[in-house]
């Protein structure tokens, strides 16, 4: 059985309050999300020893999540990932989106992160809602969007995502949560073992958006069909991990669109926690926390200031900046069109 509780987390700086929604199972797992970004907060799963360990990155009071600039544990859109000069056109018109990344070059992710959402309890899931209204950020269409976290018995975080809008419009919504399968010990992933189902990725721009070329993971760096450690091959001489000061790349999928697939099985030596993660998306932006140590933020939880490589995301999305390439996958949503996503976390020990 899950339980579902509330409390008050704070108030931000304009004086609203956010409120704490914790669900815990039978199991030894438990999630605290905030209506803040809709964000997961905690994620604690037990250990080979049946302890509990908190296995995400964040922050112990909403004044870091608004000082903060790393997106810890946030649902992120309207479009997840970067476009393009925040620029593109859709049934002929120019659209021109809010420029928020590096040196705001580029529109990167959007602000549901920041935004307090309307949530509920439904059953034992916890539901957040937002209408993002027209133009919002630049974007058009009032895009209706609920995204639904659930906890199971058996230690899996289910996210179910919808979307419906009134005008043509892209969408790309994901989860930015930082995994450390080691708990809250200031230690990096560099030794975390990674199996990820991808046997491509598209190729960055020095501004870290696709040049359109997909290339074969086989005999480069970024090749992790077979389990290996995170921090092998981190520091090879290969452009693309230098473009970016490690792995902040889109994984192609190897599996049907639309269907669900492995993502990646990740692995701590030192808590002999597993996480394998599936979704329905196509692709899988892998970042292997390379600016962490420059956070706004003063500190993480329990006062620690998060080191460099010291989380990694598996952001289950579409193509970065796909609303500018015609030959990556559609992210156009129609009215009378319902978008649809489904991403699984679950945790196991070995």
């Amino acid at each position: 059985m899950v339980t579902i509780t509330t409390k008050e987390f704070g108030l931000t700086k304009e004086g609203k309050k956010v409120t704490a929604y914790e669900m815990q199972n039978d199991n030894g797992a438990k999630v605290r999300l905030l209506d803040y970004g809709a964000t997961i907060q905690s994620l604690f799963v037990p250990d080979r020893d049946g302890k509990p360990v908190d296995v995400v990155l964040g922050y112990d009071d909403i004044a870091s999540y608004e000082e903060g600039n790393s997106y810890f544990g946030a649902f992120v859109g309207r479009y997840a990932n970067r476009i393009k000069g925040g620029r593109f056109v859709l049934n002929g018109k120019t659209y021109q989106l809010e420029l928020n990344s590096e040196n705001n070059s580029n529109h990167l992710h959007g602000t549901f992160c920041r935004t307090i959402l309307e949530g509920r309890i439904e059953g034992e899931s916890v539901v957040f809602h937002y209408l993002s209204k027209d133009m919002e950020e630049g974007y058009p269409g009032n895009l209706d969007v609920k995204v639904r976290y659930t906890l199971t018995e058996n230690n899996a975080l289910v996210i179910d995502y919808e979307a419906t809008t009134d005008a043509d419009t892209p969408v790309n919504l994901t989860n930015h949560s930082y995994f450390n399968l080691n708990g809250q010990d200031g230690s990096t992933v560099r030794e975390h073992l990674l199996w990820l189902n991808s046997s491509a990725f598209t190729e960055h721009e020095p501004t870290f958006v696709p040049t359109g070329k997909i290339i074969p993971v086989e005999g480069t760096p970024m090749d992790f069909k077979k389990e290996h450690p995170i921090g092998e091959h981190i520091d090879d001489d290969y452009k693309q991990l230098r473009i970016c000061l490690g792995y902040d790349h889109n994984f192609i999928l190897d599996g049907k669109l639309g269907e669900m697939k492995p993502i990646a099985r990740v692995k701590s030596e030192k808590t002999g926690i597993m996480m394998e993660a599936s979704t329905t998306e196509p692709a899988v932006q892998f970042y292997s926390a390379n600016y962490t140590h420059e956070d706004n933020a003063k500190c993480g939880k329990n006062g620690i200031r998060y080191p460099q490589q010291g989380g990694l995301c598996l952001e289950a999305q579409h193509y970065p900046d796909s609303v500018n390439h015609k030959e990556f996958p559609n992210t156009i949503l129609h009215p009378g069109e319902t978008y649809t996503q489904k991403t699984v976390y679950q945790f196991k020990t070995f």
